[in-house]
Order: C-alpha cells, then structure tokens, then sequence
C-alpha cells in the first residue's frame, strides 16, 4: 500500500500558529507541502532566536533534510518570493536545493494587485479586507482560464502571454481610473524576480507528489489561511480565494482523497480574525484588548491589529467535521494565563431560537450562547509536563475535546519551537 499525506489545517480565520507546528512537526516528514493560497499567508516561525515570516515558502524551509515542495493550488508572487529567499538564504543555504515548484501554480503580476486594490476601493464601506497581495484577481484569471502558469516562464511566447494579460488589466483599471504610472517600475522588479524563480527545481507537479508517495516519502502538507476563510464553506463572502480545507490538498497538489492520512487541526485557545467579516464571540471591551496585546496579535501580513474574542466551538466542531480532524492542537494557551475567567460558545442565539451550527447567513447570529471556566491564574510558559498544567486549564481542554469529539494532542504555551506539553 502506498504512503499516505498528512495535512495540517488552521481551523478557525487564520493566524492559528500553523508555523511554528510545521517548523515542530517537520523533522518527521520528507518533504513539507504548500497547497493553496499565497502570499496573504504569514506564517511565523523562530529560529536561533529570530523571528521570520514565511509568505509563500513551506514551513520546512529550517531543516536541512526537509524538501519544501509549492503545488499547483498556490499563487506565488515572484517578487515576495525573491525577498523570502533573499531573508532565508544566509541562515537556510540549502534552500536552492531543497525548494521544488509546481509548473501549473499561478502567478501574480504586479497589475494583479493594482487591480486587487481597484476593486477593493471600489467597494465603499463594504470592503472585504483584502490584504492587496492580487491574491483574489490571479485566481479570477486562472478561473476564467486566461492566467500565466510557472511553467510559462520557460516558454518561447512567455513575454507575449503576459502583455496580453496586462493588457486586458489595464482595460479594467481604466474603468476604475485607477493610476498605473508605477505599474512600469514594478514590472521591472517582478522581471528580476522570474530570472530568480528559474533558478529553483520547476517540476511537473502532479507526476512529482506521486512519485515521492510511490517511494514512500512522508509527506506533510501546510494549509494557508484557515478553515472559516474557505471560498466555499468560509464566512462568504469575507473569505480567501482558494479552498482551505483538507480539501484543498486534493486538488492543489494532485492526490486522491484515500490518499490522505492524519488531518491534524489547529486552533487557539481563544479566537482572532484579521479584516471584516462576522465574529459571533468578537470582545470589544478590555479583556479584547487584553488578548490582543498580551498575544501579541498583530497581521504578520498585513501588520494590522487583529480582532480578539473567546473560543468558538460550534464553528471549531463545523471545521473539524468537514475536513475529518482527528488529531487536535491548540496555541497560545499561555495567553489566557492572567484572566479570572474565561468563556467558549458552545451555541448561537437566533430569532428562531438556539442553534448548533453555522447558518447560511452569519448576521442570523444574535449573540453566542456561553459557557465559562475559571481561569488558571498561572504563568505556563514554562511548564513541558502534562501533570504538572494547571487542573482549570485541563479541564479546559476536557470539555474542547468533548465538544469537539477529537483529542488534543499538543498545547503550545509559547511562540519558542519546544514551548509545548504533548497531552
């Protein structure tokens, strides 16, 4: 029987702590997998107490021995691409040889974003909050079949494609009258770029995955964003572009779904969300604030603070359930350490009384539906020994795993790679 693929996931907007648990889980895999999103993805690892933020690369990028492999699923912005590289390749050497790329992953030109930020402009006091990376605009143009691949790059007719795709961009932002008097400056950059992007292992993607299963590799693959900002199942329309579920890893790296193995979900202790959108357990009084600066919860993207409230277990069970979780982790538990008391919704309140699940329509939720815990009261970010956890903060975890109907296997008390009690 062939090897199956792992695939971790962040189960609620994002911002889960999904690189620091790749960078953890990494030394266990050959090979680290990107499937879908882009460079609206931060990802913050440390490493020889330094702080990085991956955009585009895998997570894997710090173990020598790991193959950092980009799907088909992802967009990739050669210019941000070419600046990662440039911050990783003093302390990473390898990387040149142990970064490969799919041929049919998008790319995304510098009228891509113009265009991102046109459209977002246009849109008033209804804004989604894009984070302006052209994200949304390279997979409309993938969609409509009309987008440049990897593996154009290489092609005869390469520059021709792509003046005919800016082209038609330009035709758009004039609708708009939005300015490109900069687009020239940043073609010059992204031309750069490409030189660089030809330098790594441009492989025909699905043949590649395949051949590493055959040869019974162990796979992991890193989701982006997270569950609740999927383009089908997420809050729509405040969600990403591309399909964040276990899903996703299906069609963003080419395997079968009995190809899948372990999905390992990963949720915060408490909830955060970046931009607009709905936010059933969102605080906005002191102790928001409180989780905001205490968690340091700023955009790794986009730097922008990000929205803070309690747990929300009715949509953590709706993210578990549709991408079949079976193994839990949660971070920034030590976040919650100085709170008195601390609350999960386990239901919402609609005109039609309780409910248990996700409604169609987000704005039905009149307020969540509470349960509270007393807080633990102490600092755990030193603690490595389940016996030694707090009893509040284990009951906690009691009642997330009874909700949720899967065992957390690791709680991450710190940003530092070996800041976790395996449970």
């Amino acid at each position: 029987m062939s090897n199956k693929i792992d695939i971790l996931l962040g189960l609620q907007w994002g911002d889960e702590g999904k690189g620091k648990i790749v960078d953890l889980l990494s030394p266990k895999y050959d090979i680290i997998a990107r499937f879908q999103g882009g460079p609206n993805a931060g990802h913050t690892l440390e490493f020889d107490n330094k702080k990085f933020v991956l955009h585009t690369i895998p997570s894997g990028v710090f173990q020598p021995s790991s193959i950092n492999y980009i799907g088909n699923g992802v967009v990739i912005d050669p210019c941000i691409f070419k600046q990662e590289i440039e911050n990783l390749a003093a302390i990473s050497p390898w990387i040149f040889d142990n970064i490969y790329i799919s041929k049919q992953a998008h790319l995304i030109l510098p009228s891509h974003r113009l265009l991102d930020a046109a459209y977002e402009q246009s849109k008033g006091k209804n804004k989604i909050g894009s984070t302006l990376k052209g994200i949304g605009p390279t997979y409309t143009d993938k969609i409509s079949r009309q987008g440049i691949r990897v593996g154009d790059i290489a092609q005869p007719n390469f520059k021709d494609k792509y003046s005919d795709l800016v082209n038609k961009h330009k035709q758009i932002l004039s609708l708009f009258n939005f300015s490109i008097d900069n687009l020239t400056e940043l073609e010059k950059s992204w031309f750069e770029a490409i030189e660089l992007l030809k330098k790594f292992k441009l492989t025909d993607g699905i043949s590649y995955i395949q051949q590493q299963i055959n040869q019974n590799k162990k796979i992991l693959a890193e989701g982006a964003q997270g569950s609740m900002l999927d383009i089908d199942f997420g809050s729509y329309p405040f969600v990403t572009s591309s399909n964040t579920i276990a899903a996703g890893a299906c069609t963003g790296m080419g395997i079968a779904p009995q190809q899948i193995g372990d999905v390992i979900g990963i949720t915060k202790a408490y909830c955060t969300r970046v931009g607009s959108g709905p936010f059933p357990t969102e605080l906005m009084d002191k102790t928001g604030e409180e989780l905001r600066n205490q968690g340091h919860e700023f955009g790794s993207t986009t730097g922008r603070p990000r929205r803070c409230g309690w747990l929300d277990l009715v949509a953590l069970k709706f993210a578990v359930t549709i991408s079949g979780v079976n193994r839990l982790i949660i971070t920034k538990a030590d976040v919650m350490s100085t709170l008195d008391e601390i609350k999960v919704a386990v239901a919402y309140k609609t005109k039609d009384g309780e409910i248990q699940h996700i409604p169609y329509c987000m704005d039905e939720i009149q307020y969540p539906i509470l349960k509270s815990f007393a807080g633990w009261k102490k600092d755990i970010s030193s603690i490595r020994k389940k016996e030694e956890l707090p009893q509040e903060l284990l009951n906690y975890i009691s009642f997330i795993e009874e909700y949720t109907g899967v065992k957390i296997e690791i709680l991450s008390v710190g940003p530092d790679r070996n800041a976790n009690v395996y449970l």
